[in-house]
């Protein structure tokens, strides 16, 4: 029952309606906004000596991932009746009732050494029966933030019916120093900003990191030569290596296909600025757009049959949807001001982009026909879009006006359920992309 009116409530809000159910679930919908579904997460029980501490780091992350969705509050424990005894204990769905209780989550963590068990169930409340069956994950102690995203991921799925985000990566720009001379560097970190590692030092500059499909290599631009090229960089020995790519002057804007084999990017040759693809594995380059005007940009739709990029070819830049293949354009954006940064959403449905309009920057979305175009955020300067594992979120980058103007990674639900979050990083940052589930 949990599950099938949550998932009613995510197609209604996504489509700008109300809905209310009778009986014992209840959730609302008024203008795209919703009543959160309460949730209650007893602590997790410490089944072996010492385990206590992470055992309550866990089930505060769990909470903590759930109600940053927007879709989930948590009931406070001083409102509990009664609590698990133990994880294999029967449960009083009518203490749970009686708070309001829609979805209870019980777990139980076990450390041995340095090793990690975690062990969870799911209850519906009001059907009174457990939402699919038990789980246990292993992990190490030192790991146990990987392991509560996980188990924030099981319930979000289980109740949502899609996939969750919370154990995936991202990379981005990490900046220091005063603004007209910023030291770059190439990061990595958790969705919500924890673990931050970097991956390049700040010798050149670098830009516009951008994730493969399985996670495991990074195209980025970088300037070491003094003129734009891309790289390729491994993420697990931090490895790097150029690109080879059609021979021209300078070549940025590096994006990987959805299968990872392919590789397009912008390249200026004689002055020009076009799309162009490079095949990973035989070496080919294809030139995909030949036009006087500057085309850069391009994002590859999920299937890799087309790819979305920004050109100013009608005298302001907008963003065109063309075959993978090359061929004619169509212009898909048509609202005020200029468009750029698209990047299409891994479901396929929607594409992403930045909107600038009267000194305002915006970060919106509008279907793959430029049609029901929403713009979810404005500052004074938004940009660089990616999109959550799920296609749910969006995480971008925003600066503050001034001399000392600060860039920081915000993210937001597209439904517009929240204001922008702001994820929380030692030092200021740009450029995000958004990587998948961790394996």
């Amino acid at each position: 029952m949990l599950k099938q009116v949550l998932s009613i409530l995510i197609i209604c809000l996504f489509a700008g309606t109300a809905v209310a159910q009778d009986g014992p679930l209840r959730l609302r919908i008024t203008d795209g906004v919703i009543e959160p579904l309460p949730f209650a997460l007893p602590a997790f029980q410490a089944e072996t000596p010492g385990s206590e501490g992470v055992a309550n780091d866990i089930a505060r992350l769990v909470a903590q991932d759930l109600i940053n969705t927007g879709l989930f509050r948590e009931i406070p424990n001083a409102a509990f009746i009664s609590t698990p005894s133990s994880f294999s204990a029967p449960i009083s769905y009518p203490d749970w009732r009686a708070i309001n209780a829609q979805a209870l989550i019980n777990g139980a963590v076990a450390v041995n050494g340095d090793q990690l068990i975690v062990k969870f169930r799911l209850y519906d409340v009001f059907s009174g029966q457990e939402l699919g069956s038990g789980l246990q994950l292993a992990g190490t102690v030192q790991g146990w933030r990987r392991v509560a995203h996980k188990v924030a991921d099981a319930v979000y799925s289980r109740i949502t019916g899609e996939g969750g985000y919370f154990d995936s990566r991202v990379v981005y720009v990490a900046e220091s120093g005063p603004k007209d001379n910023r030291q770059k560097r190439i990061a990595i970190m958790d969705y919500d900003g924890s673990n931050v590692q970097y991956l390049t030092d700040s010798a050149a500059l670098v830009l516009a990191p951008r994730f493969s499909p399985t996670g495991d290599r990074v195209l980025y631009t970088s300037y070491e030569s003094g003129f734009p090229r891309i790289n390729v960089l491994d993420v697990a020995n931090v490895g790097r290596r150029a690109l080879t790519t059609a021979p021209g002057e300078m070549s940025f804007s590096p994006r990987f296909s959805r299968d990872g084999s392919k590789v397009i990017y912008s390249l200026i040759n004689g002055g020009n600025t076009d799309l162009y693809m490079t095949d990973l594995g035989s070496g080919q380059h294809i030139r995909l757009t030949s036009a006087p005007s500057i085309e850069t940009a391009p994002s590859f739709s999920p299937d890799g049959s087309q790819i979305v990029f920004e050109s100013d070819r009608s005298g302001t830049q907008q963003l065109y949807i063309m075959s993978a293949s090359g061929g004619d354009a169509r212009r898909i954006s048509f609202g005020q001001g200029r468009y750029g940064s698209p990047v299409w959403s891994p479901r396929g449905d929607q594409i992403a982009f930045t909107n600038q309009e009267n000194g305002r920057f915006h970060i919106g979305v509008m279907r793959t026909d430029g049609s029901e175009e929403r713009l979810l955020s404005t500052s004074f300067l938004d940009e660089s879009p990616t999109w959550s594992p799920n296609g749910r979120v969006i995480m971008f980058m925003r600066e503050t006006q001034g001399v000392d103007g600060t860039a920081s990674l915000y993210s937001i639900d597209i439904a517009g359920r929240t204001q922008p979050r702001q994820v929380q990083l030692p030092s200021a940052a740009s450029d995000p992309s958004w990587g998948p589930l961790q394996p």
